[in-house]
């Protein structure tokens, strides 16, 4: 039997000492699940899993959407969560518009869409309005060169709006941690 390794990616757990969801119950829930090799990375919900099971899945959607129902039973909130796997993971570093390579970790950041976002999204957007910012839709995924880091990137305030993300899953990630999701996914 076979298995593929998973990246869940939650959204917006543990900051600010709201919507607590500690690791080592993270990983309980995805055993729970029936998944195996469960590992977390950071506390800002990154997760890794393997799941033997066959037939017309596993649909990372549809694991997402388990996911989010057992955090929601056992914590009382909902968190959103995008489950993808380690070859997607894989071809977003390779498609990665940016030198990676020669940038620090939290210069660049992907942005990860729960479906393919529109080009009508992104039409009030002035790029060149935000230079040295800059960013790139790829595959389910927004790149974000933020020379100055995501907490003073002006050009992320505007990703995050509402005409942009309205109706879709999105959570972001540092370089850093797409890099280290892909080794454990590998």
């Amino acid at each position: 039997m076979t298995t593929r390794k998973f990246a869940a990616l939650l959204r917006g757990i543990n900051v600010g000492g709201a919507r607590k969801v500690p690791m080592a119950e993270l990983r309980q829930v995805l055993e729970g699940l029936g998944h195996g090799d469960v590992q977390t990375y950071l506390q800002s919900g990154n997760a890794v899993f393997s799941t033997a099971r066959t037939g017309p899945g596993p649909d990372p959607t549809s694991l997402a959407r388990e996911l989010e129902a057992a955090i929601e039973a056992r914590f009382g909130f909902s968190v959103p969560c995008l489950v993808v796997d380690g070859a997607y993971l894989r071809a977003v570093a390779d498609a990665c518009p940016f030198p990676a390579a020669e940038l620090e970790g939290k210069q660049l950041h992907a942005t990860f869409f729960s479906e393919q976002p529109g080009a009508e999204r992104f039409a009030g957007i002035d790029g060149p309005s935000y230079l040295p910012e800059e960013y790139r839709v790829g595959d389910r995924v927004v790149y974000l060169y933020a020379p100055n880091g995501l907490g003073r990137s002006k050009l992320a305030e505007v990703l995050a709006r509402p005409a942009v993300v309205r109706g879709i899953d999105v959570t972001s990630r540092n370089w850093n941690t797409v890099v280290k999701l892909i080794e454990l996914t590998g």
